[in-house]
């Protein structure tokens, strides 16, 4: 799975695993690495080693670029060691990984290395794009649920917040909240947060995936030879270029 932060593509990671009724374990960068030569592949073992001890279960792998990036532009042999590691337990040649689903998510696609997504390892790819009018009404309703609010039409918020994430609308109640309780120490009671106040926060706070999408098209315009980010260009109502001498 890969798109900009913020997005929720460990939720639905972890939603995958409820659906399955599996196990779900995540690991990230800091639970692998280790300044010991050798250790870092031990520990990647020792993972996989775990999820197949307790099946059915999603491994799920977080900001997986870092631990498979192109080997093309590793200088550390370290490194590589650990990519070829990961690569191994991906094809499950000594041991078998029946019963494990293995999910991983990145914001930079274009860093990981082509091999990982040769079939049998992660051959589906995903674009985990920001939620849409109705998701984004759907989760502001969620956040707001156990705020002290006046009426709030989360529609309204919706339609002012194109292109926002996850993360970046529960900023911007947060942005409002923060403002709501100086107002409630100032006042000595407590003030309810209103639409006026999210509005408020809308101007202060911006998408955040904008800066995402700037490099992501670039990519998508530019090394896409195998149409990998097409659903980019997509989103983003964006023609794809002619072939060349087309």
């Amino acid at each position: 799975m890969y798109g900009p932060p913020g997005c929720g593509k460990t939720f639905l990671a972890k939603a995958t695993a409820g659906e399955i009724d599996a196990k779900f374990i995540s690991i990230g960068l800091h639970d692998i690495l280790d300044m010991w030569m050798g250790n870092s592949e031990k520990n990647l073992h020792e993972i996989f080693k775990v999820a197949r001890k307790n099946t059915p279960c999603v491994l799920f792998i977080d900001e997986v670029d870092a631990l498979g990036a192109s080997r093309s532009d590793m200088r550390q042999s370290a490194m590589q060691q650990i990519i070829n590691q990961f690569l191994a337990e991906l094809d499950g040649v000594k041991d078998n990984n029946d019963g494990v689903l293995i999910l991983a998510a990145t914001n930079a696609p274009w860093s990981v290395d082509s091999a990982f997504r040769r079939p049998g390892r992660f051959d589906r790819v995903l674009f985990v794009a920001p939620p849409d009018d109705e998701s984004r009404k759907e989760i502001l309703s969620a956040i707001l649920k156990d705020k002290p609010v006046e009426k709030i039409d989360v529609g309204e918020i919706a339609k002012l917040t194109p292109g926002y994430s996850g993360a970046d609308l529960k900023a911007l109640i947060d942005i409002a909240t923060e403002s709501k309780l100086e107002e409630s120490f100032a006042k000595g009671s407590l003030q309810r947060i209103t639409q006026k106040d999210i509005f408020k926060a809308v101007k202060q706070h911006k998408a955040t995936t904008a800066e995402w999408f700037s490099t992501a098209r670039n990519y998508a315009l530019y090394a896409n030879e195998t149409g990998l980010y097409d659903e980019i260009l997509q989103y983003m109502n964006i023609k794809p270029p002619s072939p060349k001498g087309g």
